[in-house]
């Protein structure tokens, strides 16, 4: 069964108090979500395996431990996911990155997915994948079960801000998958929006309307 963790760390939180302020510029907010999910990422990662190995220093031989042997990958959901990407690979740089573009209909608030390309050895991966927001969970639910039906069955799922709904959504649809959240807020309002929100993720990353 998965589990949802939701952050508490203090620099998460004001962080994440920055990025929702609707005068933060597209630089800085740009900066503070790839900060965000380095941090989500730190956390997130607390239960990767290690293994001893037998090194030099400049003064004696010693043992020490690294990451043993694990293959990772990052797929962002387009396109707000990749906003996350460089902050991930800041902390995971070996781990390839795989692309889903999905989009959201106005009218019926369903996804649509127009894009996907995948490492050729993604279902031998641990995989996280990543979208800013978790509004109704379409989005996230539909790339996840692309990513099953490439073989993946290590998934991850990390966001910044979730919505009650699409939180709910994700763990109907796929209770196996992990679920990290920056923060958890309140609702989704008539049109899809989480309340309060930082407004679209997308648009605020890239500067577009």
């Amino acid at each position: 069964m998965g589990k949802v963790f939701i952050m508490d760390h203090p620099l998460i939180k004001h962080k994440i108090g920055i990025i929702r302020d609707m005068s933060t510029g597209t630089k800085e907010f740009r900066e503070m979500i790839s900060e965000i999910a380095m941090l989500e990422t730190y956390e997130s990662t607390r239960d990767l395996l290690l293994e001893e190995v037998e090194i030099e220093t400049p003064i004696t031989s010693t043992t020490v431990e690294r990451l043993a042997g694990k293959k990772l990958a990052i797929v962002p959901i387009l396109r707000a996911g990749l906003g996350m990407v460089s902050g991930m690979q800041t902390l995971i740089p070996s781990a390839k990155v795989g692309h889903i573009g999905m989009y959201r209909d106005h009218e019926t608030l369903q996804p649509v997915e127009y894009y996907c390309k995948l490492p050729a050895d993604i279902e031998e991966r641990d995989v996280f994948v990543v979208d800013p927001m978790l509004a109704t969970g379409g989005s996230a639910c539909d790339a996840i079960t692309q990513l099953k039906k490439h073989g993946c069955k290590h998934i991850r799922f990390l966001c910044i801000i979730a919505a009650p709904e699409g939180l709910k959504k994700l763990q109907e649809t796929h209770p196996d998958v992990d679920v990290i959240v920056g923060a958890l807020d309140d609702c989704l309002n008539d049109v899809g929006y989480i309340v309060p929100g930082l407004g679209d993720a997308g648009d605020r990353i890239f500067g577009t309307k």
